[in-house]
């Protein structure tokens, strides 16, 4: 086997294994729009570059891949020193907890009506 065809096998295991870390990490925001983004942002662009054939133009792509990684890693540790409420759409319980019962008190809706 040669080194081209070694590397050629190596380079979708290399790139799958970017997905699922590029992946893994997006869930680790806090922010419920900085996941949702992280997410999307990964598979628009594994999705763009699917059918790239050249050897030094995916190994180009992985490197900028983990760059990418990196940077995601740093803003998820920042992220998580700022504690922000739920959104909606999250799902699950919202609202701060008080009281010895442990209920959902619910913030009063400070509206123009």
């Amino acid at each position: 086997m040669s080194i081209v065809s070694a590397l050629k096998g190596d380079l979708p295991q290399q790139a799958r294994s970017l997905y699922r870390q590029l992946l893994r990490q997006g869930e680790q925001f806090q922010s419920y729009n900085f996941r949702e983004y992280a997410k999307r942002r990964t598979r628009d662009a594994f999705r763009e570059h699917v059918n790239e054939q050249d050897p030094r133009e995916v190994q180009g792509l992985i490197q900028k891949g983990l760059r990418e990684l990196q940077i995601m890693k740093r803003q998820t540790v920042i992220s998580q020193f700022y504690q922000l409420d739920r959104l909606v759409v999250e799902g699950g319980m919202s609202g701060k907890q008080s009281g010895k019962s442990g209920d959902i008190a619910r913030q009063k809706d400070t509206g123009w009506d």
